[in-house]
Formats: C-alpha cells, structure tokens, sequence
C-alpha cells in the first residue's frame, strides 16, 4: 500500500499467495448437500489435467477432507511454516489435522479469522495453478474472513435439487455478490439416481432445481452430479471416485464439470481486466485522499467527508439506515493512518481519531466521487 512518504503504490491483490494462479471457495448454503465430496473430486479432476492443485479444508465445524482422501498423517512445521500434507497429487491442510477426531470446536469469531490466516500465510503452498478451499456451510465468519483477506478468483455453490436447498443456497451467491466476488457456477449434486442393474433414472430429490435457478439468476450451470454409491463408498474409504474409478459415469460427469470450471476460470481472468478497482492509492496522512481506478478515472476526497461517510454499525443505525455519526464532531484535520485493502470488494481505513471499523465498498468510494465531481 501507500507509504507515508507521500509515494503511489499499486495493490497487490495477492500478497498473501504470490505463487497461487485461482483461488477457489467451494460453498453451500447449508449442509448435507456432499460440499466436501465435491471439493475433494474437483480438486482430483483438476489435478489429473496436470495442473498444481491445493486443497484448503476450512471447514472447521467439520472437517472431512482428511477422511475423505484417506490422510492418517499429520503436516510437518518446517522454519516456522507448515508444510501441507500430499496424497493423489494434492496438497492438502486442514483444521482435521490439529483437532482430536472427536473433539468439538467452539470458536469465535476472531479465532476463526486467524484460522483463515494462518492457514493463508503460514501454509507452505509453493506454486500452485488452483487452490480449492471447502467452506463450512452457511454465510458466516469463515466465508467473511476469506473475502477480507484475500481476492479470490470466484465461487462455486454446491445445491442439491430440492427447493429448500437451493433457497437457502442463494443466500450464499447474495453474501458473494455483496463482497464483490464473482460466482463461477452452480454445480448441482444428488441431481439424479442411476440403477446399476436396469439403468432406470429416478430423480429422487426432484430435478433441475439448481439448473433453472441459476439461468434465472443468469449465473453458470456448472453441471450436475448423479446420487452415486460409488461416490459415497470410494469417499468412506479414503480414495475418491474420480481418482478410484474415473472411467465410471460419477467420475465422467465431475470431469466435465471441472472441464466447465476451468473455462470459467478463464473467462472472468480474462474479464478481470475490466473489474474496475482501485490500482493506487496515493499516501495517507496527507489532506487529501487519492484513488486512481482501473479504468483510468481519478479520484479526490477529503479525509473528512470519508469519515463522515464511514458505513460501519458504530456509524450507522444497522436497522432504520440513519446516521448516527455527527460530522461536526469530526475534527477538521482528521486524517487517514493506514489504508488496506479488503480482498477484492473494500478498503479498511484507520483514522487518526482511533475509529478504525470501516469497511469502505468500491461502489461506495465510487458513488462517492461522483457526488464530489
């Protein structure tokens, strides 16, 4: 970021995970709808093409994926940096690793934010083409704590076909939406049953749902994958359909589903380019406040007015919307400690009056220079 000298420094988006190409959350709105299967076969597929994969499990309500990819052993500490452990081509940490299997973890919210970081900035990733991280299901500190820290690439929400599922799943896409990370597609799962012995289709939790949901929402339709035993049996055990048995029509359908993944990647890389966000930000402590944008337009503000438009609950009445900041109380050379950027949606500044709880939104910093024009 900017220097108190008064010098311009680009963003860097990535400091955190210089050498990691995508970062990819894998969400659901609520449980039971086999997230964690998914994330660990998508992270297979995507290594099978060759590419580098990491696998973050951060669901640390219940962290599965050790089990899942059949992980005894536990990560080893190297120089102060912990090495992620490797199976089936994968890099893979997880809060299973630290936690006794039987034990209940009861954090709060600020653990659960040094949990995202640590396993960010202490992890020995290396290079990797595609880092995959497991949510826990829901819209809470986990998934906040993400989006604050680092920019990621997109989202995948993982529904089954039932109405209730994919109602409380939209919940996640508004949450994404909200933080200004794209959604990359909807991947549906249990969408159908196959009988092994007559090869009837049984759609057991209706069909469609998360299809015709995301073309409304004019979100990607990833595909859809069967109600398979196979999946469930090769997962119990340790060894994922996908790297198992990839020639079964389990494995096939995920295949294409990671094969559409990769080229949404791409899309919204290539896309990425016109996202507009800030790319400097000019030095802080100074009377004056300066934004250049992504696309070439500069912003000017004074430290006042972005204090007294802070959007933060201490500032503003969550419920009614109305403010409870008074701007004459607001010293007149106030000025800004510190500016950091919060993934790929706000700007966290500290001001020299203490008050350091605003999360300031690009759209908001941008309607805000409009009104200034």
């Amino acid at each position: 970021m900017s220097s108190p000298q008064g010098s311009v420094q680009e963003l860097n988006k990535n400091r955190l995970l210089p050498n990691v190409k995508n970062i990819i959350p894998i969400a659901s709105g609520k449980g039971g709808v086999g997230k964690s299967t998914v994330s660990a076969n998508i992270a297979l597929a995507l290594a099978q093409t060759g590419a580098k994969v990491g696998l973050m499990d951060a669901d640390v309500y219940g962290p599965s994926i050790p089990t899942i990819l059949g992980i005894s052993e536990k990560p080893l500490s190297i120089n102060n940096r912990i090495v992620p452990v490797e199976k089936y081509s994968l890099k893979v940490i997880s809060m299973g690793f630290f936690v006794p299997a039987n034990e209940a973890v009861i954090w709060r919210g600020p653990m659960l934010h040094k949990m995202v970081n640590d396993f960010l900035n202490l992890v020995n990733w290396g290079e990797l083409d595609y880092l995959i991280i497991d949510l826990p299901p829901g819209t809470g500190d986990i998934q906040l704590s993400l989006c604050q820290t680092i920019a990621i690439t997109g989202a995948v929400i993982v529904s089954t076909p039932q109405d209730v599922a994919w109602n409380v799943a939209q919940k996640a896409i508004m949450m994404f939406d909200k933080l200004n990370a794209p959604i990359l597609g909807v991947i549906e799962n249990m969408s159908h049953f196959v009988c092994n012995h007559c090869g009837h289709t049984e759609e057991i939790f209706g069909s469609g749902g998360a299809k015709r949901a995301a073309e409304r929402l004019e979100i990607p339709y990833l595909g859809g994958i069967p109600l398979d035993t196979s999946i469930r049996v090769t997962a119990d055990q340790g060894d994922p359909v996908v790297h198992r048995d990839p020639e079964s029509l389990a494995s096939k359908e995920i295949i294409k589903i990671a094969v559409r993944l990769v080229d949404q990647v791409g899309t919204r890389n290539s896309q990425g380019e016109h996202r507009i966000v800030p790319v400097k930000i000019g030095a802080f402590s100074q009377p004056e406040i300066q934004i250049e944008w992504s696309d070439g337009k500069k912003s000017v503000y004074s430290p006042k007015t972005l204090r007294s438009a802070c959007p933060c609950a201490a500032c503003v009445n969550e419920l009614t919307g109305e403010r409870t900041i008074d701007p004459q109380r607001i010293p007149a050379d106030i000025r800004a400690v510190a500016i950091q950027p919060v993934g790929r949606y706000a700007l966290h500044i500290v001001w020299s009056d203490g008050h350091a709880t605003g999360f300031y939104g690009f759209e908001l910093l941008r309607k805000l220079s409009s009104s200034l024009e």
